[in-house]
């Protein structure tokens, strides 16, 4: 079965925050993000027998490097994908800043939504059902998922009892490796935000 699960955050990007990308369409990485992809393997042990990524382009090109590394595909998996920011994918974070709902979201993350986006309630339903499903799998060894700040985020503070509102208590920074263990009592924390310096 699966004993180990890298939660892995994509690296940088030229838009990384300047806009609130979301699942806007075409966000790739910068030179930085590709060498923080490639110390990023140098992180995950042991070796993974499966390597998952959000659909997005950044997740993506970020896996496929973990994946030339490895000699492993990439599985494209929804569940792990970026927040639905709704109306406020592709926007300036500065133009936010004057949005009411955008200081609420950031002090409330529990009990708000963004415009016609997607609550971090939903959000991290749908991730710890991922990662408990892959605790239950037959799948050997070590799972590599490759997704973004939130995602990776809304998991560590469901597995350290941490409310929803205390987002900004947990550091999950571009390239950086997350890391859960897969027990019989169930999945705890074995490291969080581990990175090396591009």
């Amino acid at each position: 079965m699966v004993q180990t699960i890298h939660l892995v955050r994509h690296g940088h990007h030229a838009l990384l925050g300047q806009v609130l990308c979301g699942r806007m369409a075409g966000v790739q990485l910068d030179d930085l993000g590709c060498r923080q992809m490639a110390h990023c393997a140098d992180l995950i042990r042991p070796i993974p027998s499966a390597i998952q990524a959000s659909p997005q382009g950044r997740t993506r090109q970020s896996a496929a490097i973990l994946a030339w590394h490895f000699r492993l595909p990439v599985e494209i998996v929804p569940a792990v994908d970026e927040i639905d920011y709704g109306d406020w994918t592709g926007q300036p974070v500065a133009t936010l800043t004057n949005d009411p709902r955008w200081t609420l979201w950031n002090e409330k993350r529990g009990a708000s939504c963004p415009p016609n986006g997607e609550s971090m309630r939903a959000l991290q339903q749908r991730v710890v059902e991922h990662v408990e499903q892959l605790g239950r799998d037959r799948i050997d060894g070590t799972v590599a998922i490759v997704s973004h700040a939130e995602p990776i985020r809304a998991a560590l503070l469901h597995y350290s009892k941490i409310p929803l509102d205390n987002f900004l208590s947990i550091a999950v920074d571009p390239g950086s490796v997350s890391t859960l263990a897969v027990e019989e009592a169930g999945i705890r924390i074995a490291q969080i935000n581990q990175r090396v310096p591009a």
